[in-house]
């Protein structure tokens, strides 16, 4: 199958080398013209997974055009804050009436709180069929092929059958779902947990500490998600807690050790600017904070994890205010 990759960061890297060792003909977009030309002639992106050596016949371009045209699957790894504008320059292309769409970007379009697969129907309605892939997929190792699951979701029974057989492989492992919404909003909703998680590791807190944030985080994201209208079911499988477990605990999730810098007395814009990945989970905040207020959910982690990066909240006296909570029943 010829595919091709919107997004030349560490997820959309190995992407491209999972379709690469399952005999796919991969195209890798790189947004930066110069990028693009050094990991051509490198083989190798530098500025996130340094170890991994892409596949000679991996194609790395900063020809938008030519990515759109020649792929008959598109996997969009952009930033959630950049889906919309790529969306558009696709849809300037092509209609994509010919095309499977497979987003694996993780967040909410700040502008108007919509999950990323509405952001794409609307932006390509004449779309042929649109999935969302989640899960506990850590960059780092997969890029080392060690095993790993994840969840593919799609309204059509059609699409998510063929993507499952386009991406598994000795290691890794995807399993199908009908439920877009849900698989989408695991993906974006745990990484503010994360964040309090890695909060959590700079004030050294244990092991009591982080089991009762992961379910008690877990509770709250899962009552947001089924009054938006995703099924509970999903928040209890792959893309929920087991991408929350994932994120959570390993260092190598970037949200984690943005919640350790923030422990550390560094702010949000300093965390910002300090690294070139992006911290999905500082702007999910905002968006989780607006959705809460409008479907009238309590969901206080969050609400204390958007004080401390928007409010000047520090975070003890975040946690503080979260453990001296009224007392309520499980």
């Amino acid at each position: 199958m010829k595919v091709s990759v919107i997004g030349a960061g560490s997820w959309g890297t190995v992407l491209s080398q999972i379709l690469n060792d399952n005999g796919h003909d991969v195209l890798l977009w790189a947004r930066n013209k110069e990028k693009a030309a050094e990991m051509n002639a490198s083989r190798c992106n530098a500025d996130y997974l340094p170890d991994l050596k892409l596949a000679d016949n991996i194609t790395v371009s900063n020809d938008l055009e030519l990515a759109v045209k020649t792929g008959e699957l598109l996997v969009l790894v952009v930033p959630a804050k950049g889906m919309r504008q790529i969306i558009a320059s696709i849809g300037k292309i092509a209609d994509c009436s010919d095309k499977i769409i497979l987003s694996c970007t993780k967040g909410f379009d700040l502008l108007t709180m919509e999950s990323m697969s509405t952001v794409i129907r609307k932006g390509l309605p004449l779309a042929a069929q649109l999935a969302v892939m989640s899960g506990p997929n850590l960059a780092v190792e997969l890029s080392q092929r060690q095993p790993a699951a994840t969840v593919i979701a799609s309204s059509n029974e059609e699409t998510v059958s063929l993507l499952q057989g386009v991406f598994i492989n000795s290691y890794f492992r995807p399993y199908t779902s009908n439920d877009v919404l849900g698989v989408e909003l695991c993906g974006s909703l745990k990484n503010t947990i994360a964040l309090v998680s890695g909060m959590l590791s700079g004030l050294h807190f244990g092991e009591n500490s982080e089991a009762a944030l992961i379910t008690r985080g877990l509770a709250e994201i899962t009552r947001l998600g089924v009054k938006i209208g995703a099924q509970k079911g999903t928040f209890s499988g792959l893309a929920g807690v087991g991408d929350l477990i994932a994120t959570c605990t390993s260092p190598k999730s970037r949200n984690h050790r943005a919640g350790l810098a923030l422990a550390q007395g560094k702010t949000a814009e300093e965390i910002i600017a300090s690294t070139h990945m992006v911290i999905e989970g500082i702007d999910t905040t905002k968006a989780i904070h607006a959705l809460a207020k409008k479907y009238n959910v309590e969901m206080p982690i969050s609400e204390a994890l958007f004080q401390v990066l928007f409010q000047g909240l520090g975070v003890n006296e975040a946690l503080n205010k979260l453990m001296n909570r009224t007392g309520k029943q499980e």
